[in-house]
């Protein structure tokens, strides 16, 4: 049961690095290569699809690491899961207090009602978003080390 436990954290926090990753270093410069006012309504209609699933994503994650890091509470590797588990608390805390107050605006602008200062809004966001990123995949591979 441990494994099958292991397996599905690690596959979940793994896939959620991998499309987070590809927002920050794929989907962004894609949308920022856009024409016109392509780039703000792309970045406003991923808000409103992302912003939907990945704080499902994030506190599912969460928890399958502290489940882990309890079934496991004897076992090698858990300081491992215990260390990655406060990473994806971290990441979190990041999420509510950093990156889903601007997503939140970000979602509603359209050309018509958006800031003038919408792209450094997107600027800071994209920032706060690379080290979010960076801690999930230090989480990950946290996980992963703690598997062997």
């Amino acid at each position: 049961m441990l494994t099958a436990l292991q397996v599905i954290t690690t596959v979940s926090v793994g896939l959620m690095v991998g499309v987070e990753f590809s927002v920050a270093f794929v989907m962004n410069r894609i949308f920022n290569a856009l024409p016109e006012d392509s780039d703000q309504l792309a970045r406003s209609h991923g808000g409103r699809m992302l912003g939907a699933v990945m704080p499902v994503w994030y506190i599912s994650s969460l928890v399958l690491a502290a489940v882990w890091a309890i079934a496991g509470w004897h076992y090698e590797g858990t300081g491992l899961v215990v260390t990655a588990a406060g990473l994806l608390i971290v990441s979190v805390i990041m999420s509510l207090l950093l990156l889903v107050p601007i997503n939140n605006q970000g979602k509603t602008w359209t050309p018509e009602n958006r800031p003038a200062d919408w792209k450094e809004q997107m600027n800071r966001w994209d920032r706060y978003h690379y080290v979010r990123v960076a801690v999930i995949i230090a989480a990950f591979t946290l996980l992963v080390t703690a598997l062997t």
